[in-house]
């Protein structure tokens, strides 16, 4: 295949999407990364805006003994867990057991002692990374603990737990004045509110609101509980841990409570498909399809990665993509959806790359395809 045909912006790349196949589009981004070690196995599902779905499998779970990924195949996903935990809340506040400006100064116990910005915080905040919290507290603790994680690919979260992250917040002090900035604990410390206030773990929280209704059985907290368990995706070394030779098998991270609802979730390209789409289509159950609905719109504009509920919006030639990425352990996941045309786009790879080539450009390519030729994408 020659260059041209493997550079997804050239003119090769866009006369194979205004072709409308769509099998050898995702062939076309997705075989290179294979071919040249820079993924190890890879599973991407595509809704076109007719609705079809269809899945498309490369590589292996594992170069010894692995099998080619398809639909079904089990994948950590990381950060993908967020979407799951602001779905959950965005269903809760539907209920009205919860309301967006509820702050945590009231919704932690009298007892919590919090610092001053901290009781400030907002339910609406934590769920758009808005409240001001790091992505992690770089105490010389998480610094010891990630430079072991470049030689060995442990987890550096693994002392971030409830007395920990509690003992944060009564400290904290706000920066950057409101503007969106990632934060791993915030989502800890929202599922932590769940808890609190419906007396539910979030595994059985998350199930009863989200994955039970839309039939998820492929997803969930424990990933030795979900079918295929065993045949799923092992992670490998990719971009990260950087003294660890990319294609290498790494451990398996393991979470603290407080923490699982921000990273914990293994699923399958089918799931988080199927999951995409119901933000599209009605699922008939009034509440849950107006708690997904809300979690799209956007909370602080800007051209990229305005900030939604746990998704991010960004703002490509006319186009608005909502997005999510996971990073985490060997594996790296993306999900998208471009509400306009009804299309949306699942990556889940078994190595931990930085970036996604695929995803966008496969919604880009779509929206394309559907306005100048009036075409839908098909498998062929």
């Amino acid at each position: 295949m020659s260059d041209s045909q493997l550079d997804p912006d050239s003119s090769a790349a866009r006369h194979l999407a205004l072709s409308g196949d769509i099998g050898a589009e995702v062939a076309g981004l997705a075989q290179p990364m294979i071919d040249s070690g820079e993924t190890t196995g890879m599973v991407v599902g595509v809704l076109t805006p007719d609705g079809q779905q269809q899945f498309f499998g490369f590589g292996t779970t594992h170069p010894e003994g692995g099998h080619r990924p398809d639909g079904d195949t089990l994948f950590a996903v990381g950060s993908l867990s967020k979407g799951f935990l602001a779905a959950t809340t965005s269903v809760l506040v539907q209920e009205g057991a919860l309301h967006w400006d509820d702050t945590l100064e009231t919704l932690l116990p009298a007892d919590v002692q919090l610092s001053a910005d901290a009781k400030r915080i907002t339910l609406r905040q934590l769920v758009t990374h808005t409240a001001g919290l790091p992505r992690q507290p770089m105490t010389e603790r998480t610094l010891l603990y990630f430079l072991e994680y470049l030689f060995t690919g442990k987890s550096f979260y693994r002392h971030f737990d409830r007395p920990y992250l509690l003992e944060y917040l009564s400290t904290f002090t706000k920066h950057n004045g409101g503007v969106p900035q990632y934060s791993n604990i915030g989502y800890g410390v929202l599922g932590y509110v769940l808890e609190l206030k419906t007396g539910k773990k979030v595994d059985a929280l998350v199930h009863e609101k989200v994955l039970d209704p839309l039939r998820l059985q492929s997803t969930g907290y424990v990933p030795q509980k979900l079918p295929g368990y065993e045949q799923r995706a092992l992670g490998h070394a990719g971009d990260q841990p950087k003294f660890i030779r990319r294609g290498t098998l790494v451990p398996d991270w393991q979470f603290t409570d407080i923490m699982s609802g921000s990273a914990a979730v293994y699923s399958s390209a089918r799931d988080l498909l199927a999951y995409a789409n119901a933000h599209l289509a009605s699922t008939g159950d009034g509440v849950l399809d107006a708690g997904l609905r809300e979690t799209l719109k956007v909370q602080y504009e800007r051209k990229t990665e305005a900030a939604a509920s746990a998704w991010f919006v960004d703002e490509i030639d006319g186009h608005r993509i909502a997005h999510q990425i996971g990073l985490v352990a060997g594996y790296t996941a993306y999900i998208g959806i471009d509400a306009e045309t009804g299309s949306a786009v699942v990556v889940l790879q078994n190595n931990f790359n930085w970036t996604d080539r695929i995803g966008h450009r496969l919604l880009l390519r779509m929206a394309e395809a559907q306005k100048k030729s009036g075409r839908h994408w098909v498998a062929r």
